[in-house]
């Protein structure tokens, strides 16, 4: 994995969590439920990425 690929995707899941801790104190279930989603999206990058590298080291 690249770094830039986890530090983008680090980026992603701490904006997520941002979102998702804005919604939870708003009220606003959108605004959690898009935090939520932008934190899935990064794990299942990551985990990718995790793939890909275990495939390159063989």
């Amino acid at each position: 994995m690249g770094l830039d690929d986890k530090i983008g995707n680090a980026a992603e899941k701490l904006g997520g969590k941002g979102k998702e801790a804005a919604g939870n104190a708003s009220g606003d279930e959108s605004l959690k439920a898009e935090g939520k989603t932008d934190q899935s999206k990064s794990d299942l990058k990551q985990a990718g990425e995790h793939v890909k590298d275990a495939f390159k080291k063989d």
